[in-house]
C-alpha cells in the first residue's frame, strides 16, 4: 500500500479510476487575455470531473489524492488527449485555434518517455505541437534541478512552450528560472490579495515583471478578479490576463465561441489611455532598438560599460558587461584597417572626456566594422552624453546602427 493513503483516499482513488475507465473527465478551458487589448489569445485546460449525473467533483476534492499516487499521470495525459481531440476538430473545421497550456504534474518529472509520449500523442491528432503548452507548477521545478533544466530544454527543442505554473507561491528559486529555458511565466494568484493595495505587494509584483521581462519571458497573472487589480497590472506591464474578471473555466462549446469572437465585449479602451508609464517605455524601447541595434551605456568616470541590446547587428561578439577601454580595443580590432585608428581616438575616454568637457552633446563617427559573415559594413556610432543627477560621473549612451 502506497504511504499516507486514508481509508478515505483508496476509497476516492477507486473512484477516480472508474471515472477515467468511463472518461468522465474533461477539460474545461479558462481563456487568457491581452491585458491592452481585450483580445483572447491563449488558454489554459483545466481538469474537471463531470459524473453521469451531471455534477461536477471539485478539482479540490480529487487532484489531492491523485497527487499522491500516479492517478495523477493518467488524469495529466487524458486531459492532453481532449486538448489534442479538441484542436483537431477546430482545425478539420477551419475555426480559430489559440495556444493552449495543459498541466503536468511533477511526477511527470521521473515518468519514463514522457519526452516520447508527449511528441507521440499530439502528432497522432496533427496537431501543431506550437499550440501546445506544457505547464509545470513552480513546485515542479524545485525537482533535481540538472534534471528540470534538461526536461525543459528537450520540450522546447521539441517545438512546445514551456510555461512556469505558480511563480511566487512558496517555493521560488530565481535562480533556477534564470537557469531552465522556459519562456513563460505564471505569477500566483496568492501574490493578488484584494486591489493591490498593499504597498509591499506591488514592490514584490513590480520586481518579478521587471526580471521576467529582462529574461523575455511571456507573464501571465492568474486569479484577477477586478479592474483595480487590472490597472495595476497593466502598470507593470504584465502581458496576459488570466481570471474571473474576464471568464471563468468554460466546456469546449463555449470556449469555441469565445476563440471565434476574438475580443471581450464591450471591450474597447484606446490603447493610448490604458497604455502604462512601463508598457510605454517598452514601445519606446522596442522602436529604439529597432534603429540601433546595438544600445551601450557606459560610465566614462568609472571605466565601465552594459549592454542593453545586441539583437540583428553586424557583429555579435561583444562582451556585455565589463570595461570600457577593453570595449574600445574589442571594438577597434572588429573595424577596417583603415578605420581602426579613427575609432580608436574618436571613443577614447580621453578624447570622450575632453568632449563633454567643452560642452559637446554627442561624439559621432562613420566606421567599416567587419560582421560575423566576414563581411565589411558601414556602421554609424554616436555616444550621447547624458547626466544622473545623483552623480557627478561623465555618463554616455552609445547608439550604433548598420547603415548597409
Amino acid at each position: 500500500m502506497i504511504p499516507n493513503l486514508t481509508e478515505q483516499d483508496i476509497a476516492l482513488m477507486s473512484r477516480i479510476e472508474t471515472a477515467l475507465e468511463n472518461h468522465e473527465f474533461k477539460a474545461y478551458y479558462q481563456p487568457q487575455y491581452d491585458s491592452i487589448t481585450g483580445r483572447l489569445v491563449s488558454a489554459e485546460a483545466l481538469a474537471r470531473w463531470i459524473k453521469p449525473d451531471g455534477s461536477v467533483v471539485s478539482p479540490a476534492e480529487f487532484i489531492p489524492c491523485a497527487e499522491k499516487t500516479n492517478l495523477i499521470l493518467e488524469i495529466d495525459w487524458c486531459i492532453l488527449y481532449e486538448v489534442c481531440r479538441f484542436l483537431k476538430k477546430r482545425r478539420t473545421e477551419n475555426h480559430r485555434c489559440v495556444q493552449i497550456a495543459v498541466n503536468f504534474s511533477r511526477k511527470h518529472i521521473t515518468e519514463e518517455g514522457f519526452r516520447q509520449k508527449l511528441c507521440e500523442i499530439v502528432d497522432s491528432y496533427e496537431v501543431p505541437r506550437e499550440l501546445i503548452e506544457v505547464e509545470l507548477t513552480e513546485s515542479a521545478m524545485m525537482h533535481d534541478s540538472s534534471v528540470i533544466v534538461e526536461l525543459v530544454s528537450d520540450i522546447r527543442s521539441y517545438g512546445f512552450n514551456v510555461a512556469i505554473d505558480d511563480f511566487g507561491s512558496g517555493f521560488s528559486s530565481l535562480g533556477l528560472v534564470k537557469d531552465i529555458s522556459a519562456n513563460v511565466l505564471k505569477i500566483d494568484r496568492s501574490l493578488l490579495s484584494g486591489n493591490c493595495e498593499n504597498e509591499k505587494e506591488r514592490i514584490v509584483l513590480e520586481s518579478i515583471f521587471a526580471f521576467a521581462h529582462r529574461l523575455k519571458l511571456t507573464t501571465i497573472a492568474e486569479g484577477v478578479e477586478t479592474r483595480e487589480q487590472l490597472g495595476f497590472l497593466r502598470t507593470c506591464d504584465c502581458r496576459l490576463i488570466q481570471g474571473f474578471l474576464f471568464a471563468k473555466p468554460m466546456p469546449e462549446d463555449q470556449f469555441g465561441e469565445a476563440c471565434s469572437k476574438r475580443v471581450i465585449d464591450d471591450y474597447n479602451e484606446d490603447i493610448l489611455v490604458t497604455q502604462a508609464p512601463a508598457s510605454a517605455t517598452t514601445l519606446l524601447m522596442e522602436a529604439i532598438f529597432e534603429k540601433f541595434p546595438l544600445v551601450i551605456m557606459a560610465n566614462l568616470t568609472r571605466n565601465s560599460y552594459y549592454m542593453m541590446a545586441y539583437e540583428n547587428f553586424s557583429a555579435t561578439s561583444c562582451p556585455s558587461t565589463g570595461v570600457f577601454d577593453e570595449l574600445i580595443i574589442h571594438g577597434t580590432a572588429t573595424m577596417h584597417p583603415d578605420d581602426q585608428e579613427l575609432f580608436k581616438t574618436t571613443f577614447s575616454i580621453d578624447n570622450l572626456i575632453a568632449a563633454y568637457n567643452r560642452g559637446e552633446k554627442y561624439v559621432k563617427t562613420v566606421t567599416r566594422q567587419i560582421g560575423d559573415d566576414g563581411i565589411y559594413r558601414k556602421v554609424e556610432t554616436t555616444d550621447f552624453f547624458v547626466k544622473n543627477p545623483s552623480v557627478d560621473d561623465v555618463l554616455v549612451v552609445t547608439l550604433c546602427q548598420n547603415l548597409e
